[in-house]
């Protein structure tokens, strides 16, 4: 049996953790650069606040109903994600952290009398420990337990925990369930199934297997065997190795300025070699891109990319933010108006599956100086130990802070990564 524990609605969850003030106030979450809207509590769905909206256009909704509005707060959503992943674990050693808010857990070998109990006392738990809400859904394959989430999301009495365990019960939730919300029916799919008077998952689940693969393929046909209790897809309790990382950023000001823009460049290479160790990856190559405004068509349009091959493989800050500044000095051209840049890396394995090239220069990079400058920065704060190259404040105009592109104008504190953002209890 597998459970999908949901966190619900979990960027507003986060904010709602710190000030209990918003609790049963309509709440939206913003994405970067403050532009749309990327979360929202129950309460703002049923003013009619819909998905992925621009800020400016809801505005007027905003106000009218004294809607709360918060930047994106990534610090404190992915500590937050962590704790709930690891109240998650004492229930079951097999979990698949799906994404910063939904994990898969493997909870076979539990008698099935008592296991709608054990999910009711897993949600308990993890609100108890953590202050989150989520909903669980427990079935014989992770497509019914989403299923089953979902259901319990939407069902207070339910005690957040639905088990699908028999015949009537997986026909119930597939009948209540609409099929563009069946996880792998993407949108292109339930057109095509809307056309052929197939609606609901139930409607799905009734059909033939042959036509189903016929029109849907192979996966189709593991999406329809799901959904009819025949596991198709494992738990996957360690993810698979990325091919490619990349960091970007789109900026909320253009960025004319040479120096500014090859800081911000070292900024991402630097953060992206960061990821790559703590992801226990090599890289091969860097890829470096740059953008002007596309909407803006009074200014002269730009968009280049470059890549440069190290000359060893590695995860060393230093060379690759070398070779993303030899990239970047290959494509930049003077006197346009920056919208976005970004640094990839390319050709990502582990350390004991690339192959040398006994041909290459050989250099012996001291891999304990990347150890502690990665425990330093997870101790005290990123990028409080960084490169030169990505700027240190002097001449920034900006207190001496390092220049930033990000509008984070309704930002909540950072409580739980920031010393300095620390809640104050006054007796």
């Amino acid at each position: 049996m597998f459970a999908l524990v949901d966190c619900n609605n979990f960027y507003v969850s986060c904010e709602r953790l710190f000030d209990p003030r918003l609790e049963g106030c309509p709440v939206v979450v913003l994405s970067n650069n403050d532009g749309c809207i990327i979360a929202r509590s129950n309460e703002a769905k049923a003013l009619g606040i819909a998905m992925g909206t621009p800020l400016f256009k809801a505005m007027p909704e905003i106000r009218r109903h004294g809607i709360k509005v918060y930047s994106s707060n990534y610090s404190l959503y992915g500590d937050i994600s962590a704790r709930v992943m690891r109240t998650l674990e004492a229930f079951s050693p097999d979990i698949e952290i799906y994404s910063i808010d939904e994990a898969f857990l493997n909870l076979g070998g539990l008698e099935r009398h008592g296991i709608a109990d054990h999910g009711r006392e897993l949600h308990r738990t993890v609100k108890r420990w953590t202050g989150i809400p989520v909903s669980v859904g427990i079935a014989p394959t992770k497509t019914l337990a989403k299923i089953a989430a979902g259901i319990a999301k939407k069902n207070p009495d339910l005690g957040g925990a639905l088990l699908i365990d028999d015949e009537q019960a997986r026909r119930q939730a597939l009948a209540a369930t609409d099929i563009g919300d069946v996880w792998g029916i993407g949108r292109r799919w339930a057109k095509m199934l809307g056309t052929n008077a197939i609606s609901t998952a139930l409607d799905f689940h009734d059909m033939p297997a042959p036509w189903v693969r016929g029109r849907m393929g192979v996966v189709g046909a593991r999406t329809h065997m799901e959904l009819t209790g025949t596991p198709c897809i494992d738990l996957q309790t360690r993810p698979p190795d990325k091919q490619t990382l990349c960091v970007s950023r789109s900026f909320s000001q253009t960025v004319s300025e040479r120096r500014v823009l090859r800081e911000s460049i070292a900024a991402f290479a630097a953060r992206a070699a960061e990821k790559l160790r703590r992801g226990g990856l090599f890289t091969t190559a860097v890829n470096v891109f740059v953008r002007t405004n596309g909407y803006r068509t009074d200014q002269t349009q730009y968009r280049n990319a470059a890549t440069r091959a190290l000359a060893t493989p590695g995860s060393h800050t230093v060379d690759i933010v070398g070779a993303a500044m030899a990239a970047f000095d290959d494509i930049y051209r003077d006197g346009l108006q920056y919208k976005q840049a970004g640094v990839m890396l390319l050709d990502l394995n582990r350390p004991d599956a690339i192959q040398p090239d006994m041909f290459a220069p050989t250099h012996k990079r001291n891999d304990k100086l990347m150890t502690v400058l990665d425990d330093i920065n997870a101790r005290l704060g990123s990028d409080v130990l960084r490169l030169a190259a990505s700027g240190t404040g002097a001449g920034t105009g900006n207190g001496g802070k390092r220049r930033t592109f990000t509008v984070q104008s309704h930002r909540s504190p950072r409580y739980t990564t920031n010393w300095r953002e620390l809640p104050i209890a006054r007796a």
